[in-house]
């Protein structure tokens, strides 16, 4: 159990590999490996999470190397947490690329989406800096391989504008290390912690400017404004199973800000102390507000999903920004909720846009098509889902999250966007519906393209979460507030990270 906290990391680097010398087999061959891998790895991140919820903070340090000399790896509740949605969410979008056959449109599909689960692993597990730069860069370049899986110029040209703007936040990213370290002297989060909080003060605009370039380059990988415009037609022109899975990504970045700035910019950081939140806070009000429109103005159902992808990103950024325990403790259990629903709802889309025919996933009137009330219920029950309406985990989520919102000084401001935003949501949600399924266009002939029953599976499996999330709610958000708690005891982290060896 020792090496427990690096599995999640192992499994999926391994995995890659052997599905890699299985091409000279067949597809199937790496299909079947692409499948236990993930079933593997989420065996042993409920192991983790069991092992957490005992033992709380977990850590390991490579080659027993002391912090802050070695690389470090820390699991706790909020990586964890992490780490299972991904898990589970890989079930559901490998799941889709089966039996979609999207996964046969390219010889190294599998291998890729397994080198996206290792770097999104790596990048949740990670206590030092620069292995996080690691780990974003091989999330990063598998992400950028997925995005032009297939064909179609709108995905080569959107997919080309995601890669351009990452590798300009990726030059970004290493400039606000270089300052760090230049000042602080390490690259070990917790370390840095302990050495911002005996900062002079000659030294400590210099620490402020490279912690609000290291934000900046996060807000970049959370769609954060100005930096959210990759997004929408990235997201929307990619295949609908790598677009499930990257609806993982922004919370990376979301991840990312909660651990670097509010472990080293925490309650220890002094004149610093959370110096950035009313910087999230801003711009994460400003980002869903631009969501919302998007949301509305959308062409397509993928697109719309997409902008919701980014209203999610938004709310959690506003979460941030309120920095209580409450409200962080609604994030995590919204983050949760947000992630699988959308993830399903593009694969959803994709469903509708094959069963139109030449309308694709467009939002006008069209024929009817087949299993237009099946599909129509699945579209109603992921639009309450996604719009956090309840009774479903979304509408507990945001909930938690304006009651923490009520600590804010910021108050009016936070509620008036979040609940104008989600009320106009559901207008556009509604309007999709009805033109999609409601008024269509009778007196032309149905659509009478099919689908497999089995291609729903997946969308339902991916749906079937928010309901377990309701059921257990008192359970799980006991779980997030107690992950929520630990976020703000740097103490406690530090502690762990700087004086725990790895038990022989």
């Amino acid at each position: 159990m020792s090496h427990l906290v690096i599995l999640p990391i192992l499994v999926p680097l391994f995995g890659s590999m052997m599905i890699l010398f299985a091409k000279i087999l067949n597809h199937k061959a790496q299909q079947f490996l692409s499948l236990l891998t993930v079933i593997v790895l989420n065996v042993v991140n409920i192991i983790a999470l069991l092992k957490v919820l005992d033992s709380n903070t977990l850590v390991y340090q490579m080659g027993n190397w002391e912090a802050p000399f070695g690389i470090t790896f820390v699991l706790d509740g909020l990586s964890v947490t992490m780490l299972l949605v991904t898990s589970l969410l890989s079930i559901g979008s490998l799941w889709y690329a089966i039996k979609s056959k999207v996964d046969g449109e390219g010889i190294s599909f599998h291998v890729l989406f397994q080198l996206l689960i290792f770097g999104i692993n790596g990048a949740f597990l990670t206590g030092d800096i620069f292995n996080l730069f690691v780990f974003f860069e091989v999330l990063l370049l598998s992400s950028y391989a997925l995005a032009l899986h297939g064909n179609g110029k709108k995905r080569v040209r959107f997919g080309l504008h995601y890669m351009i703007i990452n590798l300009v936040g990726s030059v970004l990213f290493l400039f606000g290390i270089g300052a760090m370290y230049g000042v602080l002297g390490t690259l070990n989060i917790a370390d840095m912690a302990v050495r911002v909080s005996e900062l002079t003060p000659q030294n400590q605009g210099v620490v402020a400017a490279s912690g609000l370039l290291l934000l900046l380059v996060f807000g970049l990988k959370a769609a954060m404004f100005p930096l959210y415009f990759w997004l929408p037609g990235t997201y929307s022109n990619t295949s609908a199973p790598v677009a499930a899975m990257f609806a993982i990504m922004t919370k990376v970045g979301i991840y990312s800000i909660i651990r670097v700035h509010g472990t080293i910019f925490g309650p220890l950081a002094g004149d610093l102390s959370y110096y950035y939140v009313p910087w999230v806070l801003g711009l994460g009000l400003i980002t869903l507000i631009l969501a919302t429109i998007g949301i509305m103005s959308a062409k397509t159902l993928k697109e719309q999903v997409a902008y919701f992808v980014l209203a999610s990103a938004a709310t959690l950024q506003i979460s941030i920004g309120i920095n209580s325990t409450i409200a962080m403790s609604g994030a995590i259990y919204y983050l949760i909720q947000s992630t699988f629903i959308a993830g399903g709802f593009f694969l959803l889309a994709d469903t509708i846009g094959t069963l139109r025919g030449e309308f694709k996933d467009k939002i006008v009137r069209s024929p009817k098509f087949k299993s237009i009330v099946f599909v129509g219920g699945l579209f109603f029950a992921y639009a309450i889902a996604i719009s956090s309406m309840p009774p479903l985990a979304g509408f507990l989520g945001k909930t938690m999250i304006l009651y923490g919102g009520l600590e804010s000084p910021y108050m009016g401001v936070v509620f008036s966007v979040m609940i104008i935003s989600s009320l106009l949501m559901i207008i556009a949600l509604a309007k999709t519906g009805s033109l999609i399924f409601y008024d269509t266009q009778d007196s032309q002939e149905s659509i009478n393209i099919t689908l497999p029953d089995k291609i729903y599976s997946p969308i339902i499996y991916l749906f079937s979460i928010s309901f377990v999330l309701v059921l257990f709610a008192n359970s799980v958000t006991n779980f997030t507030l107690k992950s929520s708690q630990e976020i703000f005891s740097t103490k406690e982290y530090i502690s762990k990270v700087m004086q725990e060896k790895r038990d022989d």
